[in-house]
């Protein structure tokens, strides 16, 4: 074998295994514990698409002042974006405290996405196995048929006279 062709047939591997290799980047998305809840929803809605994407996302909450006084309400923060991305994402690092900063990254879980998408599609399109309430078909019910009244009323006493007069 030639020395040419075995460093060609090298750098071929190593082009096709850089190909093949995903390279995964961590996102970072800043709160605040005062954030109002329109800059939450829509910082949640950019870390939920980034998760999609499938990024890792860092989330950081700055505290300033007096707030180092009071992390359970940057772990509330924290734990609300937890369950607004619940569907596209798992935590991967639990929130910890690093100086002025409490930081957790949370890492996509295709297992979620893929229910997610499912019970997305399952509310579109229902299928006749599980049938939503609106277009469940009611079986109907067969009404007995009319059977001859024997408490005496009048339309029976009127037939029983005309069959008796004859």
């Amino acid at each position: 074998m030639d020395y040419g062709k075995y460093k060609y047939e090298a750098a071929q591997k190593a082009k096709e295994s850089r190909r093949k290799a995903s390279s995964v980047s961590i996102k970072e998305m800043k709160y605040r514990p005062k954030i109002s809840r329109g800059d939450f929803d829509t910082k949640t809605r950019k870390v939920e698409r980034f998760l999609h994407d499938g990024h890792k996302v860092k989330v950081t909450l700055t505290f300033r002042g007096r707030e180092m006084h009071h992390p359970e309400l940057g772990k509330r923060i924290l734990d609300e974006v937890v369950e607004a991305v619940a569907d596209v994402g798992r935590v991967e690092i639990m929130p910890r405290i690093d100086g002025r900063n409490m930081t957790m990254v949370m890492a996509p879980d295709r297992k979620a996405q893929a229910a997610a998408e499912r019970a997305r599609r399952q509310a579109e399109n229902p299928t006749p196995e599980n049938p939503t309430p609106e277009t469940a078909e009611v079986p109907e019910t067969p009404e007995p048929a009319a059977a001859p009244e024997t408490n005496g009323s009048a339309a029976t006493a009127s037939t029983t006279a005309t069959t008796s007069e004859e």
